[in-house]
């Protein structure tokens, strides 16, 4: 993948959420966006990427609050009230089915 791709991946990751934060209900979340098809394969792809998104940022978020006696439920919420419209996206689309990596019990993934 070149730079250019990586960066315009982003930017389509960027987009979606940026309509996410504006209405998370929105049909529209993936439509118009140049590349998409060609860069993820389609709309499950970027859902996958998000879903990763969130893991990433989930693991390391509860690495650093379980070494303080924080609980994951607090993680949990603490994280999506960070990035609200990430969760949304994620809460509005089943994502395990096709995220492939081995996911977290329901509780920490959804």
């Amino acid at each position: 993948m070149s730079w250019k791709d990586l960066h315009a991946r982003t930017d389509i990751l960027h987009a979606v959420l940026d309509r996410a934060a504006r209405n998370p209900a929105d049909t529209t979340l993936f439509d118009g966006l140049p590349d998409l098809e060609r860069l993820f394969g389609g709309p499950d792809g970027v859902l996958a990427a998000l879903r990763n998104r969130w893991e990433n940022h989930l693991t390391v978020k509860l690495e650093e609050a379980l070494a303080q006696g924080k609980s994951a439920l607090q993680v949990h919420e603490e994280l999506a009230a960070e990035q609200p419209a990430l969760r949304a996206v994620l809460d509005r689309y089943d994502t395990d089915r096709i995220y492939t990596r081995r996911s977290r019990p329901r509780a920490l993934a959804s």
